[in-house]
């Protein structure tokens, strides 16, 4: 009998042990909010989660609450509030809109975001250097510097549309950038806004006959209106230029990217910091120091624009 007894109390002495062990204690609540379900979101979404999992962070230790804004404000704002009264351990979200919309929500509750171009512009860090507040991340900006020197390699482009959507914070960040590089890139910058997909066919063929390229940023509008821009851009025999991989991918011609789903690595990275008990604010925001040049040789040849051999031979090539 006292055999048995002694069993008894060396398994509650265990129990006990194991539920008030860190490991017990160690499942984290973490919310998941994305802006839309374009490819550069999920692949860069795909990499913060796959980070996570190497670094330890997966089911069951942690779960997670997965959301997605289906490209609304009003979804991302419904969500950031639900995750703010949640009382979660971590949240992370993917696009610059949705962490905006986080970010004025999410006061007590580190953030972790992805593929916000500027966060610093987007009002949503202090600096680059230090959020300031309980925000970090990763970032895919492109120095604008950087790709009109690359697209003055390719083609002799003196006029240069901007395709973005006024409001969309990500799309006004790269604007005002390349706005900035005009005089240095002797390449004139022409803001083409576009605030209704209905309005974009019309748009996008009378600004094709006064400009040699397209620069498509990540506004929603554009990504949702792939096709008929680079139709026209296409039967005009202009470049098109981005800074997004996955819009190279799926057929605009020229591109100076950050890989999105390195973006998101490289975010979960800063996760696995906070969720070790990092302070956001003492965490600078990434950017990767490797950029892609990418050409999609199948518009190019559409286009009838010439690639050089020398970029061909460095450029990552999409058929």
């Amino acid at each position: 009998m006292r055999k048995v007894q002694s069993l008894f109390i060396l398994a509650a002495v265990l129990t006990t042990a194991l539920l008030f062990s860190p490991e017990a204690r160690a499942e984290k609540r973490i919310g998941v909010l994305v802006w839309n379900n374009e490819t550069r979101y999920l692949d860069s979404q795909k990499g913060l989660l796959d980070q996570l999992k190497k670094n330890g962070f997966t089911e069951p230790k942690v779960s997670f609450i997965m959301e997605e804004a289906g490209g609304s404000k009003a979804k991302a704002g419904e969500v950031a509030k639900k995750f703010a009264g949640a009382k979660l351990d971590l949240v992370l979200v993917i696009g610059t809109t949705a962490a905006v919309a986080v970010a004025k929500e999410v006061k007590d509750t580190p953030v972790v975001f992805g593929m916000v171009y500027d966060p610093v512009d987007a009002k949503i860090a202090e600096s680059w250097k230090s959020s300031g507040n309980n925000t970090t991340g990763a970032s895919p900006r492109v120095p604008m510097s950087t790709l009109l020197q690359k697209l003055k390699q390719l083609s002799s482009v003196k006029t240069i549309a901007v395709l973005y959507t006024p409001g969309e914070k990500n799309t006004e960040a790269q604007l005002k950038e390349l706005l900035a590089e005009q005089q240095t890139s002797q390449i004139k910058v022409v803001p083409l806004p576009l605030l209704r997909k209905e309005d974009v066919a019309n748009t996008i063929a009378e600004a094709a006959s006064s400009v040699d390229a397209f620069y498509f940023t990540g506004s929603s509008i554009v990504g949702g209106s792939l096709p008929a821009i680079l139709d026209a851009a296409i039967r005009a025999k202009i470049v098109t230029v981005t800074h997004l991989d996955d819009l190279v991918e799926k057929g605009v011609m020229f591109g100076v990217c950050a890989n999105a789903y390195e973006v998101g690595k490289l975010a979960g990275d800063k996760a696995t910091q906070v969720l070790k008990g990092a302070k956001p604010s003492s965490l600078p925001i990434g950017v990767l120091k490797k950029l892609d040049v990418m050409i999609n040789m199948k518009t190019a040849k559409a286009s009838q624009i010439p690639i050089p051999a020398a970029m061909q031979s460095t450029a990552k090539i999409v058929q």
